[in-house]
């Protein structure tokens, strides 16, 4: 099965193909530009790359979230779009499930913590345990203050893992606590597309049209947020 694979949910852009097992292409891009005139001459870099035609994927994945809320409905956008056309299957995926995905095999065994900057010291954030190369998801991906993580981060005593692009805001608040807390490598840390095809491959029961695809907020964008508090102040007075 050829999956191609679409990771836009933070500023880094990434497009992977991967088949039984093995990552036939990948590319990745962080030059600033935005997700939508990036990600299609992309994915016709990379299908270039591995040899193959738009019409020869059968499985098409996106993180569909949390994340950057525009970079989140352009990768979604784009997937629904591809995969139209030829009436493909889509999976939407965890972006923090992909992301501890790419941890799959390493020599660590604990709890891995993966985790966004969602601002206002807050993360968007989900714990996963990786044991004997195996993953298993421990808590469900949620909106966390920093307070908040911390006390489930207290309550593990299994050495913990950080990756994500909040992973050294995390290490910073919390690898003082006690031993065992590691920030993992630049190589592993960050978001991409690879990830999300792993994850695809593991999930493929999940499958749907590219109708039914939609996008996975945790939190209603930073508008709709200002419009309620406005809203709440004036039905106050």
């Amino acid at each position: 099965m050829n999956i191609l694979a679409i990771e836009s949910s933070a500023g880094p852009a990434s497009c992977a193909v991967y088949r039984d097992g093995k990552l036939l292409a990948c590319s990745s891009i962080n030059t600033g530009l935005t997700h939508s005139q990036t990600l299609i001459p992309m994915v016709s870099d990379t299908l270039k790359n591995a040899g193959l035609d738009i019409k020869n994927i059968d499985l098409y994945a996106v993180a569909a979230g949390p994340g950057s809320f525009t970079g989140i409905r352009i990768g979604v956008a784009a997937v629904k779009g591809l995969a139209f056309t030829d009436k493909k299957p889509c999976i939407g995926v965890s972006t923090l499930a992909a992301m501890t995905r790419m941890t799959q095999g390493i020599p660590f065994d604990g709890i891995v913590c993966a985790a966004m900057d969602a601002r206002c010291n807050q993360v968007y954030t989900a714990l996963f345990e990786n044991h004997s190369g195996e993953i298993k998801r421990l808590t469900q991906d949620s909106a966390l203050h920093l307070d908040d993580l911390k006390k489930l981060i207290e309550a593990t005593k299994k050495n913990v893992l950080f990756i994500g692009d909040g992973s050294q805001l995390c290490y910073n608040a919390f690898g003082g606590l006690r031993e065992g807390m590691f920030l993992a490598p630049p190589m592993l840390r960050y978001q991409n597309a690879a990830g999300v095809a792993l994850e695809a491959a593991e999930t493929p029961e999940s499958a749907v049209s590219a109708e039914q695809l939609m996008p996975v907020y945790l939190r209603l964008p930073q508008a709709e947020r200002e419009l309620k508090r406005r809203q709440s102040v004036n039905a106050a007075d």
